[in-house]
């Protein structure tokens, strides 16, 4: 007799996951729809889904009229994405080593310290980071970006790792040890390979988190080290119509964040469920 409340149950759960599939699906489907019409049918309201399909959003966005290429802000968006996250995880591994696998003396409270940095708002950090960069001679510098996006995720990867590498069995680093095997050569070669899902899991949120930054690319670049994002920014105007071009252009922004997603989806499903069974 319980084993058809059961059922009924883990079909109830299933049906309202699949719901809340479909709604977050909802808005990427209707934009990706949306950059396939052309922009006196993206206006309408409301809108019409059997209206003919054009490739004019894209070309637009690709420059075929006359506009910027959208190249050099996406090569942009790559590198600080890229380069900032490898460096996250070149200081956040040691890091999380020494608060986990060797406990250093309160541990706790720099955790809460690595945290605490994220609770002060990115704005209100805006004007000293300018002021400095403008004396230093680095606005419009993609560099720049490296180093304030690899700060930003510091904290929030060394908060992640820290409880993946706590699951990291000690007696394997401690055979290593014994084997003559040194702190890089443990990281690189024991720790690592056993919390690479983990490792994965941080460097997909990192690199999302650097691709979709907005705030301090807007302000702090300008031509040379333009940002993906802030590149979107510009095909809003205060005149004519542009619904259908933003959305082929965030469509496309979008598409190295779901490439990444869906190539570690099993290792981000791995590294997000680590340690919840023992």
């Amino acid at each position: 007799m319980s084993a058809v409340p059961s059922a009924v149950r883990r079909r109830g759960l299933g049906l309202v996951a699949w719901l809340a599939g479909i709604v977050f699906f909802l808005p990427i489907a209707w934009m990706a729809l949306t950059s396939f019409h052309s922009e006196a049918d993206a206006a309408t309201n409301p809108p019409s889904f059997a209206a003919s399909l054009t490739l004019d959003g894209y070309r637009e966005f690709f420059g075929s009229g006359g506009g910027a290429s959208p190249w050099p802000a996406l090569v942009n968006s790559a590198v600080a994405s890229v380069v900032s996250t490898l460096c996250v995880l070149l200081l956040a591994l040691p890091a999380a080593y020494a608060l986990s696998i060797r406990p250093v003396k309160k541990w706790t409270d720099v955790l809460f310290f690595f945290l605490s940095t994220k609770m002060l708002p990115v704005v209100a950090g805006l004007l000293p980071i300018y002021l400095f960069a403008k004396n230093a001679g680095l606005l419009d510098n993609i560099w720049l970006l490296v180093v304030l996006y690899t700060s930003m995720n510091l904290p929030i990867a060394v908060w992640m790792m820290q409880s993946f590498l706590a699951e990291v069995p000690v007696a394997v680093i401690e055979a290593a040890r014994v084997d003559g095997a040194r702190l890089p050569v443990i990281l690189a070669r024991v720790v690592a390979p056993i919390a690479l899902p983990g490792i994965a899991a941080t460097a997909l949120i990192c690199f999302i988190f650097s691709w979709n930054e907005l705030l301090f690319a807007r302000v702090l670049t300008g031509v040379v080290a333009e940002t993906a994002p802030v590149f979107l920014t510009g095909f809003i105007t205060s005149q004519g119509l542009f619904l259908a071009k933003v959305c082929a252009a965030s469509l496309v922004i979008s598409l190295p964040v779901l490439a990444a997603g869906f190539a570690a989806q099993d290792k981000l499903v791995q590294g997000l469920s680590l340690g919840a069974v023992k």
